[in-house]
Formats: structure tokens, C-alpha cells, sequence
């Protein structure tokens, strides 16, 4: 098989190496893909959302299935387009994709189903806007409308921050169109835990929990990122835990986007909290989430291909999904200065019994040399039997690799696994 992946991160070289593992695989592509992709699939430098040259491409290669990883493309119907060329595909259609690219959408969809959320107001006018948060519940959250890098969700701790944020997604237009609309929503308290799943609009198979690690510095201080590193499984989502989101949220949702005419094919990510209420939708994501996808890979013992195929031809109830008891631990480094200012093109040294263990998420190939090209620049991804002991690994890894102004939180899974003792 002639395979396409669609992205350039971290996230798609994760899925690249484990689509690699299938032998009916025969060549793998990758649009854009970045120079450490290159070790693992031929990149083609068209971009994840020019959707007329990603079609032709597919048509002129002779591709026989395509893996549309990022979140833009899916909101913009690359799927749809795809499949009129007759490439069949994973991931959702664009009206399924719409439970990511709309939080107007998603909130509203929730509250019809009663689907557990956050209580929320939405706007579209400034003024409005600014006139609610100078006098609702403080701290609140502010979101952008559409998609932003993972970075249009405003925590706001003060009324001040509130109004600035407004200001910052309807006014100064920080994430542009996407923020033509806001959601103003009730601060919810907890760990946050995200639970990916395989879905082929009917059946729906949850992966291994995760928890992402969004702020720049330890502690979780500092700016809001991608990402900085992850661990899996979470060990806030406890047995007790998985029953409640499962029977108030997976199951529901799935369920709801079939009987709203927009089955959702692929992966649906759950962005959950678990409050003292139980646990809560923070977001859904239409696609695997980065950093998540690389410590819930290579989790994964069943093949990841004979999956996505059975998502796409509607039978996954069919193919046994098993994962590892295992842990995982995903390291991010970084381009100091990374989410604001940071430089280019410092040259990246990984000893060669790593590279199993590196998924490159900001990189390119110059002159046989791989440079940083990117804030996050890549993941160090660390298994083992416990999580205590993927933590371990992965630290001893990342102290391995160099590149100038590289820099990396040292407290990945310190929480969880605290939490873990706790237990």
C-alpha cells in the first residue's frame, strides 16, 4: 500500500513509525513532513491545508489511503475531497470535524445531549462580551471560537485578565477569524486527563488515558504551549473515573454526532477534567492530540493500520485493540524562548540508539545536518513496565540529545506520579 500522512509534527512521526510496521506497507508519504520525518517517509513540501495540491498529489501518486493527522485540514474537508477522488481516509469528514472546529458548536451540542460541560455563554459581539466578564463568576475561561494552535483557551484568574482576553480574541484578532466568536465558560477544578479514541461512528474503542502538559515551565508556570511533554496512563483516571466519562460522555457523544447527521469517523480526542462532580468535557479534538499521540502509540500492541482501516470501512468492532500495561513518557525539547521569541537552525545530535526513541516535531535537513526549525523542536518519548520507570528513562535520553538553546521542563509526571502514591 501507497500510504499519505497529512501534517508535520511530532504527532504524524509517531503514527509514521507505527504505520511502518505493516507489511502491506510499501511506501509511506508525508505533506509536509520535516527533515526528521525524512528518516521515515518521503516529504513532500506541499502544505497540510493547500487541499487542491494534497488532492493532486494523491491522484498523481497513486495513493490508496490517506491519514489526515492535523486538525486544519479535517475542519477544511481535505477528507471530503479525498474521498471524491476515491482515497479513502482516516479521520473525520468535515461536518464531523466541526466538533473541533467550532467550541460554539461543541458547547451547544453538549448541553442539548446533556453531555457533562462546563456552563457557558457564547458572544459575538465585543461589547457584549466585555460587558458580561466585568461582572461574571472570576476566574473564567475564554475561548476562541475556532481553531488556535491549541493556545485559544484563556484562563483568566483575575477580571482583569478576563477583559484582556476579549480584548485580545474579538478586538486585536490574536487568533484571527477564529476568534469572531467566543465562549466564556464556568473555571472548572480537577486534573485534566485526555482519553483518545478509535471510532468508526458506531463502535468506539477509548486508547490509553494521557495528560498533557500545556504551560512553558515547571511548575506549570509560564505561557500556554502545545504542549511540553506527557505521560500515559493518567493516574487521575481511575477506574471509577473511566465508568462515569464513558457512560455520561464517550458513548453519549458518539452516539449524539450519529443521530445529528455527522458521524464521526477516526479519532475523537476527549479533553476531560476530573471535577468533584465527576468528570467533565474541557474540549474535544477531532484528530490525536500532540504531545498525547506519542506516549499512546507506542503503547499500542495491535497494528495501528489494520485499525485506521477499520474505522474508515466501518468494522472495528471486529479488530482486537490491545495495549501495553505499561507506561510512557514523552519529553518535548524545546527552542529556549519557546511559545514567544526563539532562533533557528542549530544543529541537533542524537546518538543513534535514540533514534527509536525521537519523534521530531521542528526540524529540517540541510546539507545531511538536521537543524532546529521550530519551537518544539522534538519528543523524547521513554517506555517501561511502570510509569515511574518511563519517567526515568525519558529524562536519561533527553540529557543525551543537545542542540543550542535546547530547552525542556524537568518536571514531566511529577503530579502524576505523586497522584500515583496517593492511589
Amino acid at each position: 500500500m501507497k500510504i499519505m500522512v497529512v501534517g508535520g509534527g511530532g504527532r504524524e512521526h509517531a503514527i509514521i513509525k507505527k504505520l511502518k510496521l505493516n507489511p502491506t506497507v510499501e511506501k509511506i508519504f508525508c505533506l509536509p513532513g520535516n527533515g526528521g520525518i525524512a528518516e521515515d517517509a518521503e516529504c513532500i513540501a506541499i502544505g497540510s491545508t493547500d487541499i487542491p495540491a494534497i488532492v493532486e498529489f494523491a491522484k498523481n501518486a497513486g495513493i490508496d489511503y490517506a491519514v489526515v493527522a492535523q486538525d486544519d485540514p479535517l475542519i477544511l474537508g481535505c477528507v471530503d475531497e479525498l474521498n471524491k477522488i476515491g482515497v479513502p481516509c482516516f479521520g473525520p469528514d468535515k461536518k464531523a470535524a466541526i466538533i473541533e472546529g467550532s467550541k460554539v458548536f461543541s458547547k451547544n451540542f453538549m448541553k442539548k445531549y446533556g453531555i457533562p460541560t462546563a456552563e457557558y455563554e457564547v458572544f459575538d459581539d465585543a461589547e457584549k462580551a466585555l460587558e458580561y466578564v466585568k461582572s461574571c463568576k472570576i476566574p473564567t475561561v475564554v475561548k476562541a471560537d475556532g481553531p488556535a494552535l491549541g493556545k485559544g483557551a484563556l484562563v483568566c484568574m483575575t477580571r482583569e485578565e478576563a477583559v484582556n482576553a476579549v480584548k485580545e480574541i474579538m478586538e486585536e484578532k490574536k487568533f484571527g477569524a477564529s476568534g469572531d466568536k467566543i465562549v466564556v465558560e464556568e473555571f472548572m477544578t480537577g486534573p485534566e486527563v485526555s482519553v483518545l479514541s478509535f471510532t468508526d461512528g458506531e463502535t468506539v474503542v477509548p486508547m490509553v488515558s494521557s495528560t498533557d502538559h500545556k504551560r512553558a515551565h515547571d511548575g506549570d508556570e509560564g505561557l500556554n504551549t502545545g504542549g511540553m511533554g506527557a505521560v500515559a496512563p493518567s493516574p487521575y483516571y481511575t477506574k471509577e473515573a473511566e465508568k462515569a466519562a464513558l457512560e455520561t460522555i464517550i458513548y453519549p457523544t458518539v452516539k449524539a454526532m450519529k443521530a445529528e447527521g455527522r458521524p464521526f469517523k477516526g479519532c475523537l480526542y476527549f479533553g476531560l477534567m476530573i471535577t468533584p462532580d465527576g468528570p467533565k468535557v474541557v474540549e474535544y479534538n477531532c484528530r490525536f492530540g500532540d504531545p498525547e499521540t506519542q506516549v499512546v502509540l507506542p503503547l499500542l500492541e495491535s497494528d495501528l493500520l489494520d485499525i485506521m482501516l477499520a474505522t474508515t470501512n466501518g468494522n472495528l468492532g471486529d479488530v482486537p485493540i490491545k495495549f501495553s500495561d505499561g507506561g510512557a513518557c514523552c519529553v518535548i525539547l524545546a527552542s529556549d524562548g519557546y511559545p514567544e521569541k526563539y532562533e533557528k537552525g542549530f544543529e541537533i545530535t542524537i546518538p543513534e540508539d535514540l533514534k527509536d526513541k525521537v519523534y521530531v516535531a521542528g526540524a529540517k535537513l540541510s546539507d545531511g545536518k538536521l537543524l532546529t526549525n521550530g519551537g518544539r523542536v522534538l519528543g523524547v518519548v521513554g517506555t517501561a513496565e511502570s510509569l515511574p520507570e518511563a519517567v526515568k528513562t525519558a529524562y536519561g535520553c533527553a540529557e543525551r540529545i543537545t542542540f543550542k538553546n535546547a530547552y525542556y521542563r524537568r518536571d514531566i509526571g511529577k503530579k502524576a506520579l505523586a497522584a500515583l502514591k496517593e492511589r
